[in-house]
C-alpha cells in the first residue's frame, strides 16, 4: 500500500481504475484504457487495483462498484466516476488535472 500512496500523492495524475475479474464492463474497459494510456503518454499514470484482491484499498476510498475510476494528484481526488465510459470522457478528467 506505500508504493501507491507514494503514486497517489507525487505530481503527477494518476488514474485509478478500480475493478474486479467478474466485471463485464471492466473487461469492457481494459482495452480503452489501453488506447488512453498510449495517447497521454507521461502525463498521467493509470493503475489498476483488483477490489478482490485489495479489499482496503476499495474500502478506504469507498469504492462500491466496479468499475470505479478516481484520479488523484499530490494526494487529492481530483475527480471520480463509475461505471463503464467513453475515453474521451476520461481524458477530459485528466487534461484537467
Amino acid at each position: 500500500m506505500s508504493k501507491f500512496n507514494d503514486l497517489i500523492n507525487g505530481d503527477q495524475p494518476v488514474l485509478v481504475d478500480f475493478h474486479a475479474t467478474w466485471c463485464g464492463p471492466c473487461h469492457t474497459m481494459a482495452p480503452v484504457l489501453e488506447e488512453l494510456k498510449k495517447e497521454i503518454g507521461d502525463k498521467a499514470r493509470i493503475i489498476k487495483i483488483d477490489i478482490d484482491k485489495n479489499q482496503a484499498a476499495a474500502q478506504r476510498f469507498n469504492v462500491r462498484g466496479v468499475p470505479t475510476f478516481i484520479l488523484f494528484k499530490q494526494g487529492k481526488q481530483l475527480w471520480r466516476q463509475s461505471g463503464a465510459m467513453p475515453k474521451h470522457i476520461l481524458a477530459q478528467a485528466i487534461d484537467k488535472a
